[in-house]
C-alpha cells in the first residue's frame, strides 16, 4: 500500500483538530458544510464501543462538527464497558425514540445484530464505523482503512524496530472485537507467508478489553511470561498507551519495542522519551465526521447504501460506496518523532 510520506500530504489527509468536546444533542448551524442534504430535521445517535475512551472522544468531536455543518442533531450515548450486551439497550432506546440514523462501533459482529435490525425495521438507518457488524445488520460501514493495510503497516513497523527477528506479542482490545480480530488474523497470515517476516515469532496474544489498567497489567504479564520478548504490537489506542506507560517506567524501556495504533496526543510523551519509535493510525476525528455525513445521506434519502452511490462529506470531499457496502476513509499514517508535533488529536 502507498503511505502518506510528506508533511503537506499528511496535513491534507489528517485534519488538525482543536480541543476535544464530547457532543450531546449538538447541531443548530444553518450551514451545510459543502454537501450532505441535511435540512435540520435529521436526528442522529452516536454509539461508540464505550464512553471515556480518548479515541471515541475524538471521533465524536468530528461527528459533532459534521452535524453542526449539516444542521442535524447528534447525541452521543454509550456504556462504560466495551461489551455487546451493554450496547443493545442503547440501540433499542434509539429505535424507540425514532431517531433517523444510528452510528455504532460494534463490540461484536453478530451479538448486536438483532437489535440493529429491529431498529432498521423501525425506520432507523444504521451506519457502523471503526468496528463493523455482519453486512446484513447495517446499511453502511465507514471503514477507517483497509484491514490489509492496517495489518501490514503494524508488521512493517515492528519488524523495523526489532531488526527483523525475535519474539513478538500482540496486546489487543476485547477478544470479540471485530476489527481487532480481522487485523490479527491478517498479521498472522502475513507472518506465515511473507519471507520478510521469517525471523519474527508470534508467541502470545493477550486482551486488555480496552481498559487502561487491564492493558497495563497484561503488558506486565507478557514481559514476565516471555523474558526474551523483543516487541509488542497493540492495535488499540487504549492498549498502546497503557503498554507505553508501563514500558516507560520499566527496565525494558528501549529494549522491548512497542508499536500499533495510537493517537498523537496519547503517544507524544512516549515518542519523545524514547519508549516508542513509531506507530500508526488514521484520524478518528475525520472518521466520525465522515460517518455522520454518511448517516445523514442515508437518512435524508440522498443514498441507499448501494454500491456506486456517491455523496459529499464536507471538507473531505466526495465518497463512493464500495461493493461490500463500505466507504473507505483512506490509508493509515505513520507517526514518529519527526512529525508528531504537527498533529493535535
Amino acid at each position: 500500500m502507498k503511505f502518506l510520506s510528506s508533511r503537506a500530504t499528511a496535513f491534507a489527509a489528517l485534519t488538525l483538530s482543536g480541543a476535544l468536546v464530547l457532543s450531546a444533542c449538538a447541531g443548530d448551524s444553518d450551514g451545510d458544510g459543502g454537501g450532505g442534504g441535511g435540512d435540520g430535521d435529521v436526528a442522529i445517535t452516536m454509539l461508540p464501543k464505550n464512553l471515556g475512551n480518548p479515541y471515541f472522544d475524538t471521533s465524536t468531536a468530528g461527528a459533532k462538527k459534521a452535524a453542526d455543518e449539516i444542521g442535524a442533531s447528534l447525541e452521543e450515548v454509550g456504556p462504560q464497558e466495551a461489551t455487546p450486551e451493554s450496547q443493545v439497550q442503547y440501540i433499542n432506546t434509539a429505535a424507540q425514540q425514532g431517531v433517523d440514523a444510528l452510528i455504532v462501533s460494534a463490540n461484536d459482529p453478530t451479538a448486536i445484530c438483532d437489535a440493529l435490525n429491529e431498529a432498521r425495521d423501525a425506520g432507523t438507518s444504521v451506519v457502523t464505523f471503526d468496528s463493523d457488524t455482519e453486512a446484513d445488520c447495517r446499511d453502511l460501514f465507514v471503514n477507517q482503512a483497509t484491514a490489509e493495510g492496517i495489518a501490514k503497516v503494524q508488521l512493517q513497523l515492528i519488524s523495523e524496530q526489532v531488526g527483523g527477528s525475535g519474539e513478538i506479542a500482540i496486546l489487543s482490545a476485547s477478544a470479540n472485537a471485530t476489527n481487532q480480530n480481522a487485523w490479527i488474523e491478517l498479521m498472522k497470515k502475513e507472518l506465515d507467508s511473507n519471507p520478510d517476516y521469517s525471523g519474527l515469532k508470534l508467541v502470545d496474544i493477550v486482551y486488555g478489553d480496552d481498559e487502561d489498567q487491564k492493558s497495563f497489567d497484561e503488558t506486565a504479564a507478557l514481559l514476565q511470561s516471555h523474558p526474551n520478548l523483543k516487541g509488542i504490537i497493540s492495535p488499540t489506542t487504549v492498549g498502546i498507551a497503557a503498554a507505553a506507560r508501563y514500558l516507560s517506567d520499566s527496565a525494558k524501556k528501549g529494549k522491548v519495542a512497542l508499536t500499533g495504533l495510537g493517537t498523537p496526543n496519547q503517544m507524544r510523551e512516549y515518542v519523545k522519551n524514547g519508549t516508542v519509535k513509531a506507530f500508526a493510525l488514521w484520524n478518528p476525528e475525520d472518521l466520525g465526521y465522515l460517518a455522520t455525513y454518511a448517516a445523514n445521506a442515508l437518512a435524508s434519502g440522498e443514498i441507499d447504501g448501494q454500491p456506486g452511490d456517491t455523496f459529499k462529506a464536507g471538507k473531505l470531499g466526495e465518497y463512493t460506496v464500495e461493493d461490500d457496502g463500505s466507504v473507505l476513509l483512506g490509508d493509515p499514517f505513520v507517526f514518529n518523532a519527526d512529525n508528531i508535533d504537527d498533529f493535535d488529536f
